[in-house]
């Protein structure tokens, strides 16, 4: 299935909390986790971005070997999340996309099924945000712009322009299955405890 959407994924930040590991390159079900959520991303029919740090990609440009549908942009990682956000914007305009969706490769129990909800409920409103949510109401990710939104997410200059467009926005929430939207797993305890809970 093909979509209009433009999925970005940014991974150009730098290895964080997680005891000097790559949170990742943390393995979830037998591959790293980046390598796992483009693969998510991309099963959507989605055009998936992937932003990397410039001059350091590493192994984190290795996981991304032979996946479909994907595009890599390199940015600096000192302004990682919108230098992200702009590459995305570009990307996705260039494209002609009706949407961005910011999925973030952090968070381990977002499936297919998740982004495809994200898209359908898009379908019905073109023209607004949406963002995930827990089924208890907290607010999480991914989120999608709509395409009026790209010039706006293309000027960000800062970490916090994604949040403060959202916050100027009216955004639909689309509710996830339990707490996927927003489990953020930041430690070696955490992503031991979680694996022993799913499974993976």
């Amino acid at each position: 299935m093909k979509t209009d959407i433009l999925i970005l994924v940014p991974a150009a930040g730098a290895p964080s909390r997680t005891h000097g590991r790559d949170k990742l390159l943390e393995c979830v079900g037998g591959e790293a986790l980046l390598r796992r959520q483009v693969r998510v991303a991309g099963a959507s029919g989605a055009e998936v971005l992937v932003t990397l740090p410039r001059h350091a990609a590493g192994p984190r440009a290795e996981q991304l070997d032979a996946l479909p549908h994907l595009r890599v942009a390199y940015v600096d990682p000192s302004d990682e999340m919108a230098a992200s956000l702009r590459a995305g914007a570009a990307a996705a305009g260039a494209a002609g996309a009706r949407g961005l969706m910011l999925f973030l490769p952090d968070l381990p129990g977002i499936e297919t099924g998740d982004l495809l909800r994200m898209i359908d409920a898009f379908a019905e409103a073109p023209d607004l945000c949406l963002r995930a949510m827990t089924e208890d109401g907290r607010p999480g990710h991914p989120v999608l712009f709509p395409a009026r939104l790209f010039p706006a997410l293309a000027a960000v200059a800062d970490d916090t322009g994604g949040h403060d467009l959202l916050a100027a926005e009216t955004v639909r929430p689309v509710v996830l299955e339990g707490a996927r939207a927003v489990t953020d797993l930041d430690t070696p305890e955490a992503w031991a405890v979680w694996c022993a809970q799913t499974g993976l």
